[in-house]
């Protein structure tokens, strides 16, 4: 199948400067996404997964640097394809060419996102009127479009409301309708369902479905809850301490996990068949990124770590032609560890349910 590159992330890394020093919250990301795929990227708070994509979209805060990488990007102007390393252009430039043009962001927070003294439909409006020059009349019918696409009854109504006036799951989905309206190749969702309840979170995630298979954008979901990951994502990457500890095809990360961090993160859901009365917690605490001791960052956590874990970083382990882990388990000298029995229980309970 030839898939087609839209974004190229090479050896990114970021630190932040604060009163304790740096904060090494990036460390060497290497990720790809393709066109009409949805990456989904996982870890607990911390572990640098919104710091990513804001790099990607040009918005780290004052004290952020980009110590090193490249990210590649590309996309069509015409019938020319262009390659634009993002970290090359300047944040005017990023906001001129690729913000919400060609790509754009849901966060998780729809109040944070809408300016509250401006109606609905001025605020869809605003991205076409700016970066296409489109004429108001044709803008309008696009707003009206937009909120009809994403759900929103009597959409010409609405169009006059101002953000007060709408429920939590009708902002996001006006948040949506904004992100979408100047057509872009990629779609960055940062938790877009945390604060919404269970129903409408379903209905979130069917829509940018929906919306996916119709017009073949690319999506990266930033999320701690594998439950959304499970019903959305192609692709996963596991980040734990501002790295990709595993990435591979949902199917391989959810039945076949090989890093300790992944086995941690599964067994942590809650599941209604479980035997257990307490729920599974991953010991200890997450890695102190001010740190820049030898070893894996996850060892100290890890009940399953070596002697080597204390001393050498893992590279990434090859597993198949699309899964790869950075765990010394996978060396060829290291002595075989199977996975938890109870995971390995519940993954199996996973494949009946999905069958």
């Amino acid at each position: 199948m030839n898939r087609e590159k839209v974004l190229s992330i090479r050896d990114l890394s970021i630190s932040f400067q604060t009163a304790a020093g740096a904060v090494n919250a990036i460390r060497g990301v290497k990720l790809d996404l393709y066109k009409g795929e949805t990456l989904a990227i996982v870890g607990e708070s911390g572990s640098g997964k919104s710091v990513t994509v804001k790099a990607i979209m040009g918005i780290l805060s004052g004290n952020g640097q980009v110590t090193s990488g490249t990210i590649d990007f590309t996309y069509k102007r015409g019938e020319e394809t262009v390659h634009q390393d993002l970290l090359k252009l300047t944040k005017r430039e990023m906001r001129r060419r690729i913000n919400g043009k060609r790509i754009a962001m849901v966060f998780q927070d729809p109040m944070t996102s809408l300016n509250p003294t401006m109606p609905i439909g001025k605020q869809i409006m605003e991205g076409m009127r700016c970066h296409y020059k489109t004429p108001k009349e044709e803008a309008y019918k696009k707003a009206v479009n937009l909120l009809t696409m994403v759900g929103i009854t009597e959409p010409e109504k609405r169009m006059r409301c101002y953000p007060h006036q709408l429920s939590g799951g009708m902002r996001q989905r006006v948040v949506i309708a904004i992100a979408l309206s100047c057509d872009p190749e990629v779609l960055i969702c940062d938790e877009p369902t945390t604060a919404l309840d269970v129903t409408i979170q379903a209905r979130i995630l069917e829509l940018i479905r929906e919306i996916q298979k119709n017009t073949g954008i690319s999506v990266i979901y930033i999320t701690h809850d594998l439950g959304v990951v499970a019903k959305v994502a192609d692709y996963v990457a596991v980040m734990y301490a501002g790295k990709i500890v595993e990435k591979g095809l949902a199917e391989e990360i959810f039945y076949d996990p090989r890093h300790p961090y992944t086995w941690g993160l599964l067994s942590a859901m809650p599941d209604l068949d479980a035997s257990d009365e307490v729920l599974y917690t991953i010991p200890g605490s997450p890695f102190n990124l001010l740190n820049k001791g030898k070893g894996d960052a996850f060892a100290d956590r890890n009940a399953y770590a070596l002697a080597i874990d204390y001393r050498l970083e893992p590279p990434m382990f090859q597993v198949t032609d699309t899964h790869y882990a950075a765990t010394w388990l996978l060396h060829k000298n290291a002595p075989p560890t199977p996975m938890p029995k109870e995971l390995k229980a519940r993954i199996l309970r996973m494949r009946k349910e999905a069958d």
